[in-house]
């Protein structure tokens, strides 16, 4: 096994590797790096867009709007991106083939601020909680470790698993034409079209060999929008309205406005987002052979709170590790972070040029919605996967994961369950996310904490999450 390095200061080194140098600090020729930065970019963009595309929506933005909104996303993934790969000394920075962009963790919780706050106080909302939800990983970042426990596999796989289903409701809305108000809401040729792009996704996944495979989701977005066009469900002007070149505007969407129970929501959600982040950097330093230690762990999720606290400013969301991209590396084995700098690089000149982030607005309603249900599901599908690791045999974890579930799911089978409640427990009961999550460490707090002694070390259920 290749040898840890020894502090965050090890430099670059070129291909072939001399002597000590690590796999992880490998500068690759372009013939190397250029295709597997393009690898990385393909597994991430779908999820970097996919925040903007559903708040945009829900706080109906125009399409000038929506297009900021998603030039925002890819400039803030690109910067936390390259910050997170390259580093700043002993600072930030945790030096992995690592992808930081907004999660799409913090979707459900934003709606549900959305839909309690009055119209054009949305965002501000939103964006107020998201900003003390990075100053709140900058603070606990440091002293993670020792909450780890709280936050076992039963815990983040109740709150993965609620992730895909809560947000299911959003594609099927998509599929069906994106405007609930619309008389021909939920008509044949929306779900024809939904359907279509569905089956491409599943085509290349089964006929599909390496990137083609890879590149499934984002094939079936372009060959849906591509069938689109002659029936005239294809809209180009906000393509034809996008400036070319931009960077956006600092607070162009309004003041942040600080909401206590907006901002408990986001916090709660923040602790799951520094499980994931954690758990993808042991994962990451065991595909790498680099030993992942608590520095490197403070140092990375001092990231994602810079990323979190500051992306607000343009238009960003809550920041976290890209799981996708995790698995990129252990698949291609191209452990070089330089490659995933460089995709960092790419998503800022995407951000850039809002032109390009334009491009995604044309994709149809019904054809995100064909692919929504894979992406969302796929969520829902990895959280399944850990908590099929988490000792389901045990009785009480078994209870803790039905009740923790039913109160994540009651918000989505019952919306007005919560009409008569204050506010502020509407803002944190309302998304079926914050609840689960709430309910599954309380839960967790009272089976396996409370009169109990010997529970497992820190490290042992960080590495089991």
């Amino acid at each position: 096994m290749a040898q840890p390095a020894k502090g965050p200061a090890q430099g670059p080194c070129s291909t072939p590797p001399a002597g000590d140098c690590h796999p992880v600090d490998e500068k690759l020729p372009p013939s190397r790096l250029v295709p597997a930065a393009l690898q990385h970019i393909a597994a991430m963009y779908a999820g970097v867009v996919t925040p903007p595309l559903i708040i945009g929506q829900a706080v109906h933005l125009d399409a000038a709007g929506m297009t900021r909104l998603i030039a925002a996303s890819l400039l803030i993934a690109g910067l936390a991106t390259i910050l997170q790969t390259i580093g700043i000394t002993n600072f930030a920075g945790n030096r992995l083939p690592f992808v930081n962009a907004a999660s799409s963790a913090g979707i459900a919780p934003m709606l549900a601020i959305a839909e309690t706050s009055a119209p054009g106080h949305q965002l501000p909302a939103i964006y107020g909680a998201v900003m003390v939800a990075g100053v709140f990983c900058l603070a606990v970042g440091p002293f993670f470790g020792r909450l780890l426990r709280f936050f076992p596999p039963l815990v983040t796989g109740v709150v993965i698993t609620l992730i895909g289903v809560t947000l299911m409701p959003v594609p099927v809305g998509w599929a069906q034409g994106g405007n609930a108000g619309a008389a021909d809401f939920g008509s044949m040729k929306y779900l024809a079209l939904a359907g279509f792009t569905l089956v491409v996704i599943l085509l290349f996944q089964r006929f599909g060999q390496g990137f083609l495979k890879q590149v499934a989701l984002l094939l079936g977005l372009f060959i849906g929008t591509l069938a689109a066009i002659p029936f005239g469900m294809a809209d180009f002007s906000a393509l034809r309205e996008a400036p070319v070149a931009a960077l956006p505007a600092p607070f162009s969407f309004g003041t942040p406005e600080f909401q206590p129970a907006a901002i408990l929501s986001l916090c709660i959600v923040m602790l799951v987002l520094m499980t994931e982040s954690s758990a993808g950097m042991l994962a990451l330093g065991e595909i790498c052979e680099r030993r992942t230690d608590g520095r490197t762990i403070t140092r990375g999720l001092r990231t994602d709170g810079i990323a979190t606290l500051l992306g607000p400013v343009f238009g960003g969301f809550p920041t976290s590790a890209f799981a996708q991209n995790v698995g990129v590396v252990s698949l291609t084995r191209v452990r070089s972070r330089y490659v995933v700098a460089v995709a960092g690089g790419a998503l800022i000149v995407l951000g850039a040029f809002p032109v390009l982030g334009a491009v995604v607005s044309l994709v149809p309603m019904p054809v995100l919605g064909g692919a929504g249900i894979v992406l969302f599901g796929s969520i829902a599908v990895s959280g399944i996967r850990t908590l099929s690791e988490a000792g389901l045999d045990d009785s009480s974890n078994i209870i803790l994961v039905a009740v923790a579930l039913g109160a994540g799911i009651i918000p989505l089978a019952a919306p007005t369950f919560y009409a008569g409640f204050p506010a502020w427990a509407q803002t944190v009961l309302g998304s079926g996310i914050s609840a689960g999550a709430l309910v599954a460490v309380l839960l967790n707090l009272f089976f396996h904490h409370l009169g109990t002694h010997g529970r497992s070390s820190q490290t042992v259920a960080l590495k089991s999450s």
